[in-house]
């Protein structure tokens, strides 16, 4: 198998998901004691959130690629970023390491292509869902991108409570709302993106009536395609 390098811990919630939801799929895949190897170096997320709300990316870039490079040369062969919201640093990222890096937007995109679908409801931190480098990666595989009337409250949830482990039957009954307002105004809306790794705590599949494609899963899935290539 080849090793993974996983930038985590924004938040380790959902970190903490990516490192088990990996080794089932690789216990899955391969039968036995088979476990991923993995590098995993988890950050002080309050640090990191800071310097996205002072809109300091450069700064959080910089600190995110020299993590990246570290795992690289400790042997990791691909890195994965455990975060969508900060793949907006991923061009910093992968100007420092010479291994593939997997983008969880460009996953996400490839994965609702599978399924035929080119106009969705993009749900996470509000840095995902108002600014371009998300929702550009999106529409350059023709995919049409909405937004929630209220992104605000959506963006509270994932820092106020989902970051923090906690899980509201409000927010959750929120979201489903969200969806559900975004189908009436948008009918040709063909699924959810979770576009937050945390946001798969709070709502499963059955929750809607579109089909919702959590970036978490679909990301796990793509790093054991490349921790089990040849």
């Amino acid at each position: 198998m080849k090793s993974i390098g996983l930038i985590g811990g924004m938040s380790w919630e959902s970190t903490a998901q990516y490192y088990s939801l990996l080794n089932q799929e690789i216990r899955s895949r391969m039968q036995g004691l088979h476990s991923a190897p993995i590098w995993l170096h988890s950050v002080d997320f309050e640090p990191i959130e800071k310097l996205q709300s002072e809109g300091k990316w450069d700064e959080a870039g910089e600190f995110l690629a020299q993590i990246a490079l570290k795992l690289e040369n400790s042997g990791a062969q691909a890195i994965a970023l455990c975060t969508n919201t900060m793949h907006k640093v991923a061009p910093k990222i992968c100007e420092k390491i010479s291994v593939p890096f997997l983008h969880i937007a460009h996953i996400c995109a490839k994965a609702l292509l599978e399924k035929g679908i080119d106009e969705v409801l993009l749900l996470g931190t509000r840095f995902t869902m108002n600014e371009p480098f998300y929702t550009e990666i999106l529409n350059s595989y023709n995919i049409k991108v909405h937004i929630p009337s209220n992104p605000s409250k959506i963006d509270s949830i994932i820092f106020n409570e989902l970051c923090l482990g906690v899980i509201k039957p409000d927010s959750k009954s929120f979201y489903i709302d969200a969806i559900c307002e975004a189908q009436r105004l948008h009918p040709n809306i063909g699924g959810v993106i979770l576009g937050c790794t945390e946001i798969g705590m709070l709502l499963k599949e059955h929750d809607s009536k579109l089909p919702l494609f959590d970036t978490t899963l679909l990301h796990v899935k793509a790093i054991a395609d490349f921790v089990t290539s040849k």
